[in-house]
C-alpha cells in the first residue's frame, strides 16, 4: 500500500479523496491554485504545493506541475479527482511512464472509453446499441449545421472530452447548431484542452441512467447497482439517486452486465461509469464512459455500504476487488443534491464572492466512513468565511441523504435544505426545494426534460408556493416577540416608562411594491423561559416551541407538536427593519409593527429603483471575452452584445428590444461585477 499520495484536484473532491486516505493511514499532498491559497483542501492535506496562477489552464492542467510537485514531495501515487486531468489519457500514460501509479484506469481503457468518439465506436463495435449520430471530429460551424440537417433535429453537439455539462448544447435549428457548434468548441479548449466536437441525435423524452463498475488488475469486474440521473439543468445534473424509481431488476441487471462486458473488454480496472439513455420501454442505448469517478458517487456509496474511493486506491495498488457480484448490496434509497453557487432567480447566473455563514445541516453520515448509513452527509470543499472563486466550477457542496425508501429520502432532503445555511453568495436551494416537492417528482415520473418543461420560462418566487404561509408569519412573530421580552429584561429603564408589550401585532409582508400582505396575530400564551407562545394568526392557531438562541440562523423547535426546521435571521443588507423567514424554499420578508405603526406603513410611499432599460447590464462577477457592438451600430432584439466567461461557462448577452448604440462602456478582458453596465443605447 501507498505511504503518500498527491490529488490533482481542488474543492469538494480532493477533500473527499483525502478523508479516505486519512482513514487508510496514507499521508496526502494537495496542489493548489493561486486562487486556492486559503481553501479547505489545502488545509486538510498533510503536505500543499502551489502550482500557478489562479486559471485551471496555468495551473490544475499543467502536467509538467503536477509530476514535479509527486517528485518534490516523494509522492508514489496520483489521484485526478473528477473533472481537469481525470480523464486524459496522455495524462495517465506520463504518470506511469514517471514510475507514479495513477489512481485510475489504465491509460489504454481511458484512450478507448474516455474519449467519446472512439467510445462510441468501440461499442458499435462490440454490438452495444449506440445513438445515431457522426463520430468523426467536426471542424468547421457550415459543416457541423450540414451534419445536423442530415441527421434530422434536435441533435446534440458535444465536445469530444467533455464532461459535467461543458461542452455540450442542443441544437433545434440550423442557427443553434451554428453558434452551439462554436460555444462547445470554446469551452472544451478552455476546460479540457481538446476542442474535438461530434454530433450526435437527441433523443426526446429520455432518461439518464447509468452503471457505477470497480475492476481490478485481476480481470475482475463487477457493477455496483445503478444511478438514477434524470434530473438536469442544461444537461448539468442536479438531483441523482440511487436505485432509480424506474427500471425494473431485468432491466438492471441486463444493463449491469453489458456494462461489465464492455469494460472488460478494454481491460478496465478502478471505478467507472457506463451511462446509457434508456427510453420509456426501458430499451436502453449506450452514451458515453465516464474513466473516473462520479460527482454522485456518494449514492451509491449509501446503498452499497462501500467505500468507492477506498476501493480505487487498493485496486490501483495492485489489491483483488474485496467483493464478488453476488456481494453486492442495495440498501434503503439515497439521494444528493448538488448546491451551486448561483442565483435560480436569475437564470441561474453564477455567484461569487465571499461565504459570510456557510452553515450546513448537522450530518450524521461522514465521507469515507463506512460505519455510518442511513442520515445526512455533506460533502464540501469550502468553509465558513471561504471564497467562492470566478475561475472554476460553481459547485459549494454535495447534501446527501439515506433512507430507508425513497419517500423518507424525499423528506430527510427537504429537512436538511431547510437548515443549510449560506449567505454571501446565491445558492440553488430554494430550485431544489421546489423539485423535490414537485408531484411529478414525488411520484417518480421525470426523464431528462423535466426541468425544461416544468420551468421552461425561468425560476420564479411562486414556483416555491408553501403550504402554510400563515405558519412563516408565526415564525417571525414568535422571534420578534422574543427579542422584545429581552429589551423588557434590560434594567435601569425609567421608572413609570418601561417597556410594555402588548399582545396584538401585524405583520406586513414586504412586496416588491414594499406595501404587501398584512396579518393580524393576537398572542393567546407566551412564556419567555420555556421559550413557547400560542399565537392566533388569522383563524389558524400555532403553538411554537424552539430552544435555538438569539443570532442563530438555523431555527429547530416544533410547531403544534410538529417538528421544524427553518431559517429566521433580522435585518438583511437592503431590509435593516425586517425578519427574514425562509423555510421548504420560500423566503418570507417581513415586518412585525404595532397596529399604529402597521397603519402608518401602509401610507408610506414607494421609491421606484432607477430605469436601467437603456443598458445592457453584466447579470454575474465574470470576465468580459467579447463586446460585440460598437458605438452608432444598430441593433435588433436578439442580436449578440457580448459574451461574458465565468466558472467555465460562456455566457452570451443578447439584446431585448431594438435600438442604436450610444456607448461602449466596458472592454474586453475586464472583470465585471453584477450589474455591471457593460453598453448603453442611445
Amino acid at each position: 500500500m501507498f505511504t503518500k499520495i498527491l490529488i490533482a484536484n481542488r474543492g469538494e473532491i480532493a477533500c473527499r479523496v483525502i478523508l479516505t486516505a486519512r482513514k487508510m493511514g496514507i499521508k496526502t499532498v494537495a496542489v493548489y491554485s493561486e486562487a486556492d491559497r486559503d481553501a479547505r483542501h489545502v488545509a486538510l492535506a498533510d503536505e500543499s504545493v502551489l502550482i500557478g496562477p489562479a486559471p485551471s489552464r496555468d495551473s490544475y492542467l499543467v502536467v509538467d506541475k503536477i509530476i514535479a510537485a509527486c517528485k518534490a514531495t516523494g509522492a508514489q501515487a496520483v489521484h485526478p479527482g473528477y473533472g481537469f486531468l481525470s480523464e486524459n489519457a496522455g495524462f495517465a500514460k506520463r504518470v506511469e511512464e514517471e514510475g507514479i501509479v495513477f489512481i485510475g484506469p489504465k491509460h489504454y481503457s481511458i484512450a478507448a472509453m474516455g474519449d467519446k468518439i472512439e467510445s462510441k465506436k468501440l461499442a458499435g463495435i462490440a454490438g452495444v446499441n449506440c445513438i445515431p449520430g457522426v463520430n468523426d471530429a467536426i471542424d468547421t460551424a457550415e459543416e457541423a449545421v450540414e451534419i445536423a440537417k442530415s441527421i434530422g433535429y434536435p441533435v446534440m453537439i458535444k465536445a469530444s472530452a467533455g464532461g459535467g455539462g461543458k461542452g455540450l448544447r442542443v441544437a433545434f435549428n440550423d442557427k443553434e447548431a451554428f453558434e452551439g457548434f462554436t460555444s462547445c468548441k470554446n469551452e472544451a479548449r478552455n476546460s479540457f484542452g481538446d476542442d474535438r466536437v461530434f454530433i450526435e441525435k437527441f433523443v426526446e423524452e429520455p432518461r439518464h441512467i447509468e452503471i457505477q463498475l470497480i475492476g481490478d488488475s485481476q480481470g475482475n469486474v463487477v457493477y455496483l447497482n445503478e444511478r438514477e440521473c434524470s434530473i438536469q439543468r442544461r444537461h448539468q445534473k442536479v438531483i441523482e439517486e440511487a436505485p432509480s424509481p424506474f427500471i425494473s431488476d431485468a432491466t438492471r441487471k441486463a444493463m449491469g452486465e453489458q456494462a461489465v462486458a464492455l469494460a472488460k473488454a478494454v481491460k478496465y480496472q478502478s471505478a467507472g461509469t457506463v451511462e446509457f439513455v434508456v427510453g420509456k420501454d426501458q430499451s436502453f442505448y449506450f452514451l458515453e464512459m465516464n474513466t473516473r469517478l462520479q460527482v454522485e458517487h456518494p449514492v451509491t456509496e449509501c446503498i452499497t455500504g462501500l467505500d468507492l474511493v477506498e476501493l480505487m486506491i487498493r485496486v490501483a495498488a495492485g489489491e483483488p476487488l474485496p467483493l464478488t457480484q453476488a456481494d453486492v448490496k442495495r440498501d434503503g434509497w439515497a439521494m444528493e443534491c448538488r448546491i451551486n453557487a448561483e442565483d435560480p432567480f436569475r437564470n441561474f447566473l453564477p455567484s461569487t464572492g465571499r461565504l459570510v455563514k456557510f452553515q450546513p445541516p448537522k450530518e450524521s453520515m461522514f465521507a469515507s466512513d463506512v460505519s455510518q448509513w442511513h442520515g445526512v452527509r455533506v460533502d464540501t470543499g469550502v468553509q465558513d468565511g471561504g471564497e467562492i472563486p470566478m475561475y472554476y466550477d460553481s459547485m459549494i457542496a454535495k447534501l446527501i441523504v439515506h433512507g430507508k425508501d425513497r419517500l423518507e429520502a424525499i423528506s430527510m432532503m427537504r429537512e436538511a435544505l431547510n437548515g443549510f445555511v449560506i449567505r454571501g453568495v446565491s445558492s440553488n436551494i430554494p430550485f431544489q426545494a421546489a423539485l423535490l416537492a414537485h408531484p411529478k417528482f414525488v411520484a417518480g415520473d421525470f426523464n431528462t426534460g423535466f426541468i425544461a418543461e416544468n420551468y421552461g420560462k425561468g425560476f420564479r418566487a411562486e414556483d416555491v408556493p408553501h403550504a402554510d404561509v400563515e405558519f412563516l408569519v408565526a415564525l417571525a412573530a414568535f422571534v420578534n416577540r422574543r427579542y422584545l421580552s429581552r429589551s423588557k429584561a434590560i434594567t435601569g429603564q425609567l421608572e413609570g416608562h418601561e417597556l410594555r408589550i402588548g399582545d396584538d401585532f401585524v405583520v406586513v409582508t414586504i412586496g416588491q411594491q414594499g406595501n404587501g400582505t398584512s396579518y393580524p396575530v393576537h398572542f393567546a400564551e407566551f412564556n419567555d423561559k420555556t421559550r413557547s407562545g400560542r399565537m392566533i394568526v388569522g383563524t389558524n392557531s400555532y403553538e411554537i416551541h424552539s430552544e435555538s438562541k438569539f443570532g442563530q440562523v438555523r431555527m429547530m423547535g416544533t410547531c403544534n407538536g410538529v417538528h421544524f426546521c427553518a431559517q429566521v435571521e433580522r435585518g438583511t443588507p437592503k431590509k435593516p427593519l425586517a425578519i427574514r423567514v425562509i423555510h421548504n424554499g420560500t423566503m418570507l420578508d417581513v415586518m412585525v409593527l404595532l397596529p399604529r405603526a402597521a397603519a402608518l406603513h401602509a401610507l408610506m410611499p414607494y421609491k421606484a429603483p432607477p430605469d436601467m432599460s437603456r443598458y445592457v447590464l453584466s447579470p454575474m462577477p465574470g470576465l468580459l471575452v467579447e463586446v460585440a457592438v460598437q458605438p452608432g451600430q444598430k441593433v435588433v432584439a436578439g442580436e449578440r452584445v457580448a459574451v461574458i466567461e465565468a466558472m467555465k461557462m460562456e455566457n452570451v448577452l443578447f439584446a431585448t428590444a431594438d435600438g442604436v448604440v450610444g456607448k461602449v462602456l466596458a472592454n474586453k478582458g475586464e472583470s465585471l461585477a453584477v450589474d455591471q453596465p457593460i453598453v448603453e443605447f442611445a
